[in-house]
C-alpha cells in the first residue's frame, strides 16, 4: 500500500489544492529501490555501541567557507556617523525628486528605479500615494492618449505588485485580428522586455499573460543574440524575472547597470550605492552577533561532528528574505532557527537509525524533556538545543507582545519532524513514493512552514484568532512558498542528495511514476514552479488575512530558493557563484567614487 502522510499535517485542502496541478495521469503504486541504499553504504560510518555495530550515514560536508575569526574581524567604515548624515541628506532630496515627478510615465519610471535600485522602503508612503492615484485614473479612463506597450506594460506590473487588480485586458489592443499579439511588436525591445516582466504578475486561467510570456520569452531570445544594447538586460531578464528575485539581489546588479545608464540621476545613484553600504554594514554586525551565539552553542560541533556548519549561508538567506534595516530581529531569529533545523535534519538524513528517530519525533510530539533519558546522547543534546530554542523564542515574543506562542512553535515543529521521519520510513524501505505523495510530504519537509511561522512573530501582524489560524493551518501564501521552495531545492540538490544516500526527490519520483527522462522530469518541476507562482500571486492579493510585511516575507522566501540554487545547492555545497553573491551582498561594500 502506498504510504501517505499523517493527515494532521497535510490537511486535505492542501493536498487537493496540490494534486489539481499534477498531470491527470493514473497513479500507481510506489516500486522499490535500492540506489540510494547503496549509495548510503558508500557514504557512511561505522560505530560500535554496547557491542552492537550500527551503519550510520554521513553527510561528507566540508568545513564552513567562512571561520567565526574572519566574521568577526569584519570592519566597515560605513557606519560612521558622516556616512549616515549624508545619506540623510541625499534621502531628502531623493524626497524632492519624488514631489517634482508629475508626469504619470515619469512616476511609474522613477519608482521602477528605486525599486531596483532597493531604495524604495525609504519612500512607501509616496509610493503608495502615487500608485493610488494612477490606479484611480486607470479605473476611470481619463486618459485618452494612447500608451505604448512599454507603458502599459510597467504600469500593469507595478499596479499589481502594490495590490491593485488591474485586469490582464489591457494588453487587448496589442493582438490581432487572430487574437495573437501583433508581429510589429518583435521590433520593440523595450516593451518586449516590460511586457515579459509583467507575464509572471499572472494568476490562474489568465491566458493573456501565458500568451504574452511565450510571445516574450521567444523573441526576447532572438533579439539577445543580436541587439548588443540590451543583451545584459535581456540576460538577465530571461535567468529570473524581477518578480521572481530577491529585491536585495536585484539591487547590487542594478546599481551597477543604472551607473552606466546616459539618463541616469546621480542622486539616486548616490544614495543607492551609500544606503547599500550603510545596510550592508549593519547585517555585518548581525552576523557578528549570530557568529558568537553559534559558538556559543559549542555542544553542537564538538558532540555532533555529522552536523553541517553553514551559519554564513544562514544568515544571508534571511537578507535574502528581509534585507531592511529595521528587520534585525528577523534576521537573527531566523539565522538561528535555520541552524537548528539544519542539526535536526542532518540527525534524520545522515545519522539516526530509524528506531531512533521514532522516539526522538515521539519525544518532540510530546514536548516532554523529563523523556529525553530514553534517547541515545547525541539525541539529548539535539533535543535540548530544539526545546531551549523555542523557549528562549518564546520568551522574547511574550516580553514583547503578551502572546505566549509555545503551542504554535510545537506544532510546527512536530509537524517537520514527522516528515523528517516519513522520508527516512521511505529510506529504510527502499520506497519510491508517487510525485503526489512526495510533494504533500517534502513541501513541509523543506521547512518553509517553520520558517514562516517563527517569521509571523517576527513582523507586525494582525493577531487575532482568525489570523493564527490562517498561519496554523498553513494559508496559501505560506503553501506556496514552500512548494517553490521545495522544487527548487529539489532542482538543484537531488543529484548529490542522492548520491549521499537520500531519498529519490521530486524529479526521481515523476520520472519512476511517468518513465520520462531526467530532461523531461526536470522541465515539469519548473512548469510546477511558474503554477504555484500563479497560486501565490492570487492568494497573496486582495483579501490576504495577513500583513503587508508577512506576504513579502512570503514571496522573498520563495524567491530566495530560487536565487540560492539558481546554479546547484548553495548551501550545502556552496558553488563559486553563490559564493560571488554572498560576498558582494555580505562582506564587499559598493566604491563610492
Amino acid at each position: 500500500m502506498a504510504m501517505i502522510i499523517n493527515a494532521n499535517i497535510a490537511k486535505p485542502n492542501a493536498i487537493t489544492a496540490f494534486n489539481n496541478k499534477l498531470p491527470k495521469r493514473s497513479f500507481h503504486v510506489g516500486t522499490s529501490t535500492t540506489k540510494s541504499t547503496a549509495n548510503a553504504i558508500k557514504n557512511s560510518v561505522i560505530i560500535k555501541h554496547d557491542d552492537q555495530t550500527v551503519i550510520r550515514r554521513s553527510g561528507n560536508y566540508g568545513p564552513p567557507i567562512w571561520e567565526f575569526d574572519y566574521i568577526q574581524s569584519l570592519n566597515t567604515k560605513y557606519s560612521g556617523k558622516r556616512h549616515v548624515e549624508r545619506a540623510y541628506e541625499l534621502q531628502k532630496q531623493v524626497k524632492r525628486i519624488i514631489d517634482q515627478a508629475v508626469e504619470p510615465l515619469d512616476q511609474l519610471e522613477l519608482i521602477d528605479n528605486l525599486q531596483r535600485l532597493g531604495i524604495s522602503y525609504h519612500f512607501e508612503d509616496e509610493i503608495k500615494q502615487i500608485m493610488t492615484n494612477i490606479n484611480k485614473k486607470h479605473c476611470e479612463k481619463h486618459d485618452p492618449k494612447i500608451k505604448k506597450l512599454y507603458e502599459t506594460a510597467l504600469e500593469f506590473r507595478l499596479l499589481r505588485q502594490h495590490g491593485f487588480n488591474v485586469s490582464q485586458e489591457i494588453f487587448d489592443c496589442f493582438k490581432n485580428e487572430n487574437g495573437d499579439f501583433a508581429k510589429i511588436l518583435c521590433s520593440d525591445i523595450k516593451g518586449l522586455l516590460q511586457l515579459y516582466e509583467a507575464s509572471f504578475m499572472s494568476t490562474e486561467g489568465e491566458s493573456t499573460l501565458d500568451m504574452a510570456r511565450e510571445f516574450t520569452m521567444k523573441h526576447l531570445q532572438d533579439h539577445q543574440r543580436v541587439d548588443q544594447d540590451y543583451a545584459r538586460l535581456v540576460h538577465h531578464a530571461l535567468e529570473l524575472p524581477l518578480h521572481w528575485i530577491i529585491p536585495r539581489g536585484e539591487a547590487r546588479w542594478f546599481i551597477d547597470v543604472y551607473a552606466e545608464r546616459s539618463d541616469r540621476n546621480p542622486i539616486l545613484l548616490e544614495f543607492a550605492k551609500l544606503d547599500f553600504n550603510i545596510v550592508q554594514a549593519s547585517h555585518q554586525q548581525e552576523l557578528k552577533s549570530v557568529s558568537s551565539w553559534w559558538q556559543r552553542t559549542a555542544a553542537i560541533a564538538e558532540n555532533l561532528p555529522f552536523v553541517r556548519d553553514r551559519l554564513v549561508e544562514y544568515y544571508f538567506w534571511n537578507v535574502g528574505v528581509q534585507f531592511e534595516p529595521q528587520y534585525g530581529c528577523f534576521r537573527t531569529i531566523e539565522s538561528k532557527v535555520n541552524a537548528v533545523i539544519t542539526t535536526i535534519d542532518d540527525m534524520y538524513d545522515v545519522y539516526g537509525t530509524l528506531e531512533e528517530l521514532e522516539l526522538f519525533t515521539d519525544i518532540v510530539e510530546r514536548w516532554d524533556v523529563n523523556q529525553i533519558d530514553q534517547l541515545p546522547e547525541y539525541m539529548q543534546i539535539c533535543f535540548l538545543a530544539l526545546y531551549n530554542f523555542v523557549h528562549e523564542v518564546a520568551y522574547e515574543v511574550l516580553k514583547e507582545k503578551g502572546l505566549m506562542i509555545i503551542p504554535y512553535l510545537r506544532k510546527a515543529w512536530t509537524d517537520l519532524c514527522r516528515t523528517y521521519l516519513q522520508e527516512m520510513k521511505w529510506y529504510s524501505a527502499g520506497y519510491t513514493p508517487t510525485l503526489e505523495e512526495y510533494m504533500n510530504n517534502a513541501w513541509i519537509s523543506i521547512s518553509a512552514p517553520l520558517i514562516l511561522v517563527h517569521g509571523f512573530f517576527s513582523v507586525p501582524n494582525r493577531i487575532d484568532k482568525e489570523t493564527l489560524g490562517y498561519m496554523e493551518n498553513y494559508h496559501g501564501v505560506i503553501r506556496w512558498s514552500s512548494i517553490i521552495f521545495r522544487l527548487a531545492n529539489d532542482l538543484a540538490t537531488s543529484s548529490d542528495e542522492l548520491k549521499r544516500g537520500d531519498i529519490p526527490k521530486s524529479i526521481q519520483c515523476y520520472m519512476n511514476e511517468t518513465g520520462v527522462s531526467e530532461d523531461e522530469a526536470r522541465n515539469h518541476m519548473r512548469f510546477l514552479i511558474l503554477e504555484t507562482w500563479k497560486k501565490m500571486n492570487k492568494d497573496a492579493g486582495v483579501g490576504c488575512p495577513f500583513s503587508q510585511q508577512f506576504i513579502e516575507m512570503s514571496k522573498n522566501t520563495a524567491r530566495m530558493s530560487q536565487y540560492m540554487f539558481q546554479y546547484g545547492d548553495g548551501v550545502t555545497m556552496s558553488n563559486p557563484i553563490t559564493q560571488d553573491r554572498i560576498s558582494t551582498l555580505i562582506f564587499e561594500p559598493i566604491p563610492l567614487a
